[in-house]
Order: structure tokens, then C-alpha cells, then sequence
């Protein structure tokens, strides 16, 4: 019984993935937050969630998300966006973010299985300092309000957040968050099969520069 929250802004050009530009254009930028999106929800479409939610930013839902509770994002910073939403939420909830398509059914399938004893939360760093992933046994926003966001040392005070609660954490593997072209080209080259490498690779030769390896963490 535990549901899966995807949180995603609409890909309008200007809006979502400016950090691309340059070199793409803020076209092709939203074209590759776009494919970001539909590479998540594809991920995460094999997964038993009894419930899914997409906390939205935008007006016109992204394709393959028909059949999703829609959930607006309240108005204030990210930590006061991810509280409200833990607040709707009952039972196991896992929160799941669109920068990381590379993501696979397999990498988080053990939270839609009995969780080990005692385990309270699953978190999944990402490689600059924030977290792709967050899955609570009983939701609380309060265990992420206050949070400082998108800074190099978010995950470390999210995770320690939760374990001062008397949480015990397991981790996901640590994924690549496409926030630089660099990144995106890393993320592209680790999945060669996704939508966002595809996109990508039309409008940015790939060869030539280095990839970020995944590193899982237990």
C-alpha cells in the first residue's frame, strides 16, 4: 500500500531547464525536460504503487501521466512545497523527482515491497549535495520543512533531519541530477536507451565528452 509522487513543472521554453542555455536553446531545453519527464513516468509506471500523484507546476499535464491525482504545488519554496504535499499523503509515500532519467524500475522497486523492519524512510542522494528520491512510512511535511533546497549540502541536512527524528534510513543508489549540459551529456551516455539521450543527441553531438559514473550507496 504505498503511493508514488512524482513532482514535475510543465516544459515551457523559459520555464524549466535554463541552465541548458547555452548551448541548447530554451526550446530544446524544454523539449529535454520534457523527455526527462516522460523517461520518470515510464520508470516508474512498472512499480505497484496503489496510488499515484503528480504534484504539478503548470496547467497541460504531461503525456502518460492520464489516471494521476493532480496535485498543484502551494506557493512558497521547495520545502514548503514537498511539506504541504507529505501532509495530503497517507501511508508509505515515495516522492520521486523529474532530473533523473535515468532512473529504473528496478532502482526502486524495493520500496514497493515490505519494507525491512524498522526502516521508516528510503532516501536517494543525487550527485550534487540534493536528493532525487524521498519515500516516508508516515508521512509528516515537517520532516521537510525548514529544509534549505538546491544547495550542495541538502541531502546531508534532510538526511540528518530525519534520523534526529528517530528515523532509521536506507539509501537508493546515488543518480546524476541534470542540472549543467555536462551533466545532461552524462546522464545521456549511462542511458543510451532513454528518451532524454535520445533528445538530446539531436541536437548535441555526445562523443568526446567524459560521463559521470553512477555510484550506488547501501
Amino acid at each position: 500500500m504505498t503511493s508514488i509522487v512524482l513532482i514535475a513543472k510543465e516544459a515551457l521554453p523559459g520555464k524549466v531547464k535554463t541552465r541548458l542555455h547555452p548551448p541548447l536553446s530554451l526550446e530544446a531545453a524544454a523539449e529535454l525536460a520534457a523527455a526527462a519527464i516522460a523517461d520518470t513516468l515510464a520508470a516508474i509506471a512498472a512499480v505497484p504503487a496503489t496510488r499515484r500523484v503528480l504534484l504539478f507546476d503548470g496547467v497541460e499535464v504531461p503525456p502518460g501521466s492520464e489516471g494521476y491525482d493532480v496535485m498543484n504545488q502551494v506557493a512558497g519554496d521547495l520545502d514548503l512545497r514537498l511539506g504541504a504535499m507529505f501532509d495530503e499523503c497517507e501511508g508509505p509515500t515515495v516522492l520521486i523527482g523529474m532530473d533523473t532519467p535515468q532512473v529504473t524500475a528496478e532502482m526502486i522497486a524495493p520500496m514497493f515491497e515490505p519494507w525491512p523492519p524498522g526502516v521508516d524512510a528510503w532516501f536517494g542522494p543525487a550527485n550534487d549535495g540534493g536528493f532525487w528520491a524521498l519515500a516516508l512510512a508516515n508521512p509528516d511535511g515537517d520532516l521537510v520543512r525548514g529544509v534549505p533546497m538546491s544547495r550542495d549540502d541538502t541531502g546531508s541536512i534532510q538526511l540528518e533531519r530525519l534520523r534526529d527524528a528517530g528515523l532509521t534510513v536506507r539509501h537508493l543508489p546515488e543518480l546524476t541530477d541534470v542540472d549543467t549540459i555536462d551533466d545532461a551529456i552524462a546522464v545521456a551516455r549511462t542511458a543510451p536507451l532513454t528518451r532524454f539521450a535520445t533528445v538530446l543527441a539531436g541536437h548535441l553531438p555526445l562523443d568526446g565528452r567524459p560521463a559521470a559514473a553512477e555510484t550506488a550507496h547501501s
